[in-house]
């Protein structure tokens, strides 16, 4: 990959963005990961022998780019957890969606069943054994007719397998270049991005914003002309 994109670090945290196609750590695959990566950056920076401690603290989808924290202590790491847990830790993600949405912004409440065997969810009836439910809020940022795309601001208030990419395709509103759940441009990178995260300092318990906004490529041309940083 190219050059880490640091946007924030200090002693107990590190904020990067994520490229697309990199895993947040490793997998079956073998293929360079996030957290060695930063393990690799931190090592050469501060000149660190043996083992760099980095935790993980939550995941994006390997082909999701997008804004990441990374704890640097084991306190640090910790702490972020509980928020995790607690749902004080606020990820909000941009999508390229199909079509026109029915409202200019909702909540989508469904219950997700995953198969672990094809490694991909579906939507249920409430009740169905081992489904867990979802809940998302969208805001329409812009539509364009002549290509039928829309640009969404999605806050996910449960962190379900694939979630995004399930709620809005069963609905007909496929994301843009989703392989998985038939999003339009086939061979495209899938139009999910992580853009913001809100967090509160593990130590010093401020409130901080970090942005990551995708490049204006592909089907993320639809953004020009959105002032992002203030949504």
């Amino acid at each position: 990959m190219d050059e880490l994109r640091v946007i924030y670090e200090d002693n107990h945290i590190i904020v990067v963005e994520k490229p697309v196609n990199i895993p947040s750590q490793s997998d079956k695959t073998g293929d360079i990961d996030m957290l060695t990566i930063i393990k690799d950056y931190l090592r050469k920076k501060y000149n660190k022998p043996g083992n760099v401690y980095l935790g993980l603290v939550h995941r994006l989808d390997r082909p999701v780019g997008g804004v990441m924290v990374f704890a640097k202590t084991s306190k640090a790491a910790s702490r972020l957890s509980d928020e995790v847990r607690e749902k004080r830790f606020q990820k909000t993600y941009l999508v390229v969606a199909n079509g026109k949405m029915e409202k200019q912004s909702d909540t989508l409440q469904d219950y997700l069943l995953k198969n672990e065997k094809n490694n991909i969810s579906k939507v249920v009836k409430e009740g169905t054994k081992n489904s867990k439910l979802a809940i998302l809020d969208y805001e329409v940022l812009k539509y364009e007719q002549e290509i039928n795309l829309s640009v969404l601001k999605i806050n996910l208030h449960t962190g379900r397998h694939h979630q995004i990419r399930v709620q809005l395709s069963s609905r007909n509103h496929s994301i843009y270049g989703d392989q998985k759940y038939n999003g339009r441009g086939h061979g495209k990178q899938i139009a999910l991005w992580a853009y913001k995260l809100k967090l509160y300092h593990p130590i010093t318990n401020e409130l901080m914003t970090f942005y990551s906004v995708p490049k204006y490529i592909g089907s993320w041309k639809i953004l020009e002309g959105l002032n992002l940083e203030n949504n």
